[in-house]
């Protein structure tokens, strides 16, 4: 996200003598919904404001996946999951084997002290919305007729999707008939998982998932094999 350019827009065909030249922060451009005209953040605050859910319930929601990453970090699940990476810095070369975005030391008084950043007496602040920063991830997912062919172990197995529209301006509402439909087509529900992790912009869409989804309970300190249900919610409008 920090190499997102600036853009100027029809500068390749020219613009008019004495029209003023306007450069566009792409990356700002990618957070804000472009059918609606609203930034990400703000939905979160819709979604909070339809739904009743308060700047302690976010608070909350967020320091507790902040100690749960730490316990699983401890624990070393992310370990096999991790390609660490060298940097050459003025001190010498740095090598990158852990995400610096958490902050497990955070606490919640700290987090009360922050003011909302989007409106006025809102919910959203720097400190329970996620971050914007660089990160990168990559899956290899096959046929069962090719990890036959070339005796591969899967680690996973794809056993239902499902897509779900929204409402634009409360798209974080999208987790619940996504995981809802999804379990149904897996003949599935919430009480076979060990492990549900929902990927959402900001933690006002997981909490609201959350709390009206019928049962959710993350153990994540737990070692594999997991009966795993992942789902990530792209920002888009459909």
């Amino acid at each position: 996200m920090s190499q997102a350019p600036y853009a100027v827009r029809n500068i390749r065909f020219g613009t008019k003598l004495g029209v003023d030249i306007k450069m566009e922060d792409t990356l700002w451009a990618g957070l804000t919904d472009s059918l609606i005209k609203t930034p990400m953040a703000i939905t979160a605050e819709n979604l909070a404001e339809k739904y009743g859910i308060t700047r302690e319930d976010c608070d909350k929601y967020s320091y507790q996946t902040q100690q749960r990453w730490k316990a699983a970090q401890d624990a070393g699940h992310f370990s096999a999951e991790m390609a660490p990476i060298e940097l050459k810095s003025k001190k010498g070369p740095i090598k990158m084997e852990q995400d610096e975005h958490p902050r497990p030391q955070t606490t919640l008084e700290q987090m009360a002290k922050l003011p909302p950043v989007f409106k006025k007496d809102g919910v959203v602040t720097a400190g329970n919305a996620s971050g914007i920063c660089d990160g990168a991830g990559a899956v290899i997912v096959a046929s069962e007729e090719a990890t036959t062919k070339h005796k591969l172990k899967p680690l996973a197995r794809v056993v239902a999707y499902h897509v779900s529209g929204c409402e634009p301006k409360i798209m974080g509402i999208g987790p619940v008939p996504a995981i809802t439909e999804a379990l149904k087509k897996a003949g599935l529900t919430l009480k076979d998982m060990d492990l549900v992790e929902v990927s959402t912009g900001c933690h006002h869409n997981g909490c609201w998932s959350v709390t009206n989804l019928p049962y959710i309970e993350c153990r994540g300190t737990e070692a594999p094999p997991f009966t795993f249900l992942i789902l990530f919610l792209l920002h888009s409008s459909i």
